[in-house]
C-alpha cells in the first residue's frame, strides 16, 4: 500500500503533467489516468469561459434589470454563433483526434486550417448582421423599446465580434483533438484575465475611458477574447506541438474541407435545434417581465460556472473515444465513456445539492430584487433536480460526437428540445397558467430524456463502425 504522502506526491506529479502543455496520445496505459490527464486542463478552461458569464453579469448587475435582461436576450440569440462554432468543433477535434490516433500529423494540420477557414466564413456573414440589424433583432426576441436603447450597444458589439468566440471555440478544439487539453486552458486563462480587468473600466468608465455601461461588458470581453485568438494563432504557427501551420498548408482543400463538412452538418444541426430551444425559451419568459427574465439570466449564467467543468469532463471523453479509435481500439473507448460518466454524474450531485440549499443566497448576490431572487433560485432548483442525468448525457452525446457520430445526438435534441421541451414550456407555462415554473420543469424533463435516449442508444455500439 502506498503511503499518503506517496499519493500526494503522485497527485500532483499528474497535476503538473495535466497543465504542462504536451501533447499526449491516450490509446495505451491507464485509463483513469488518461482521464485526468485530459478532463484536469477541460475543466479549468470550461471554468474560465463560464467566469466570462459570471463576472459580466456581476458588474452588468449594478447597471440596471434592463442591462441583464439585455444579456439574457443577446447570448440567446449569440448562442447560434455558439452553436455552429460547436458544431464544427465537434467536427475538428474528431478529425484531429483520429488522425493522431492513426499517426498522421500532416492530416490532423490540414483539418486545423479548413476548419479554421470556415469558421472565419461564417462569423463575418454573422457580422455583418448584428451590427446592422441589432436593435431589429432585440425588438424581435420580445424586448421593450426602453430595454432596446439601452442595450442594442450591447448586441451589436457582441454580435459584430463574434469571429473571436468563433476562432476561440474551434482552434482550442484543435488543441483537444491533438490531447493537448493545456493550451486551450491557458488561452482562456489569457482571455478571462483581461475580461476581469476590463470589465468594470469599459462599463463604469476610468479616466479617459468613458462609463459604456453594459456596452461595455461586451467591449472587454470581445479585446479579451480577440487577444487569445492571436495567442492560439501564434502557437499553431510556430508550431510547439504535433499540429503546425505551415504557410503551404494555407490553401483551400476541398476534399478535407468537404469531410470537415459532412461531419461537422450533424453537429451544427445538433447544436442549433438545442440553442434555438433556448431562444425561444427566453422568447416565452420575457412574457413574464424584465424582473422575471432577470432571474432566469441570472439563474443560467449561475448555472453555466457548474455546467462547464462537466462539459471539460465530456470533452475529455470525446477525445479519449476519437483516439482510441482512430488506434482500433474500440473497447478500450467504451470503457473511458463509462467512467468518465460516473465521474461527471458524482460532481453533479453534488452541485445539486447546493443549488438546492442555497439557491436564493447564490441569486442575491448579483441582484436583491425580490422578484428577480424568488425566479432566479426557483429556476436553479428546478433545474438542479436533473443535474445528475445531466452528467451522464452530457457525456454520452459527446462520446457520439467525438467518434464523428454527429447524427445521432442530432436526432436526439430533435425530439427532446422540439418535439417535448418547446410545447410543454408553451403549453403548461402559458396555456395551463404555470408561469416560469412550467419552463423550468421544460428544461428538467427534456435533460433527464436527453440522458436516458442516450444511455440506451449508445449501449447498441454503432458508433464504432463511423469512419471519418
Amino acid at each position: 500500500m502506498q503511503s499518503f504522502s506517496t499519493k500526494l506526491k503522485k497527485l500532483f506529479y499528474y497535476l503538473k503533467l495535466a497543465v504542462s502543455g504536451k501533447e499526449k496520445e491516450f490509446t495505451s496505459g491507464s485509463i483513469n489516468k488518461a482521464i485526468f490527464l485530459l478532463s484536469i486542463p477541460m475543466i479549468l478552461e470550461m471554468l474560465m469561459e463560464s467566469i466570462f458569464a459570471i463576472v459580466d453579469i456581476y458588474y452588468v448587475s449594478r447597471v440596471s434589470v434592463n442591462a441583464v435582461a439585455t444579456i439574457g436576450l443577446t447570448e440567446s440569440m449569440i448562442t447560434l454563433v455558439y452553436a455552429v462554432a460547436i458544431g464544427l468543433s465537434m467536427a475538428a477535434t474528431a478529425i484531429v483526434a483520429r488522425r493522431i490516433g492513426e499517426k498522421d500529423a500532416e492530416g490532423a494540420s490540414k483539418a486545423a486550417v479548413q476548419v479554421i477557414f470556415l469558421g472565419i466564413a461564417v462569423a463575418f456573414i454573422i457580422m455583418i448582421i448584428g451590427i446592422l440589424y441589432s436593435k431589429e433583432l432585440l425588438a424581435l426576441m420580445g424586448a421593450e423599446p426602453d430595454l432596446i436603447e439601452e442595450g442594442y450597444g450591447y448586441t451589436k458589439v457582441l454580435m459584430g465580434g463574434n469571429m473571436t468566440i468563433m476562432l476561440l471555440f474551434l482552434i482550442n478544439a484543435i488543441f483537444r483533438g491533438a490531447g493537448n487539453a493545456s493550451i486551450a486552458m491557458w488561452t482562456l486563462i489569457l482571455s478571462n484575465g483581461l475580461n476581469i480587468i476590463l470589465d468594470p473600466i469599459f462599463i463604469f468608465g476610468f479616466g479617459p475611458i468613458p462609463a459604456f455601461g453594459v456596452e461595455g461588458a461586451a467591449i472587454a470581453t470581445t479585446i479579451g477574447r480577440g487577444t487569445a485568438v492571436f495567442f492560439q494563432l501564434f502557437i499553431l504557427f510556430k508550431g510547439y506541438g504535433i499540429i503546425k501551420i505551415r504557410f503551404r498548408n494555407l490553401i483551400l482543400d476541398l476534399k478535407v474541407m468537404l469531410n470537415l463538412i459532412k461531419v461537422s452538418l450533424g453537429g451544427i444541426s445538433q447544436f442549433l435545434i438545442g440553442t434555438s430551444s433556448w431562444v425561444f425559451l427566453m422568447r416565452i419568459m420575457s412574457e413574464f417581465g424584465s424582473e422575471v427574465l432577470a432571474g432566469y439570466t441570472i439563474a443560467i449564467r449561475v448555472m453555466m460556472f457548474t455546467l462547464m467543468p462537466a462539459w471539460g469532463l465530456s470533452n475529455a471523453a470525446a477525445t479519449l473515444v476519437g483516439q482510441n479509435l482512430g488506434a482500433n481500439e474500440p473497447g478500450r473507448a467504451e470503457i473511458s465513456v463509462w467512467k468518465t460518466g460516473k465521474y461527471n454524474a458524482w460532481f453533479m450531485a453534488m452541485v445539486s445539492i447546493i443549488y438546492l440549499v442555497f439557491g436564493a443566497e447564490i441569486i442575491s448576490l448579483f441582484n436583491d430584487t425580490p422578484r428577480v431572487v424568488e425566479y432566479g433560485s426557483l429556476c436553479l432548483r428546478i433545474i438542479a433536480a436533473g443535474y445528475v442525468f445531466y452528467g451522464y448525457g452530457m457525456v454520452i452525446i459527446q462520446s457520439f460526437n467525438g467518434a464523428g457520430d454527429t447524427k445521432t445526438p442530432t436526432y436526439i435534441n430533435f425530439v427532446c428540445f422540439w418535439l417535448i421541451q418547446l410545447p410543454f414550456a408553451y403549453l403548461v407555462g402559458l396555456n395551463l397558467n404555470a408561469g416560469p415554473i412550467g419552463v423550468f420543469w421544460a428544461i428538467t424533463l427534456a435533460e433527464i430524456l436527453i440522458a436516458v435516449i442516450g444511455v440506451i442508444w449508445f449501449r447498441q455500439g454503432k458508433w464504432k463502425m463511423v469512419k471519418v
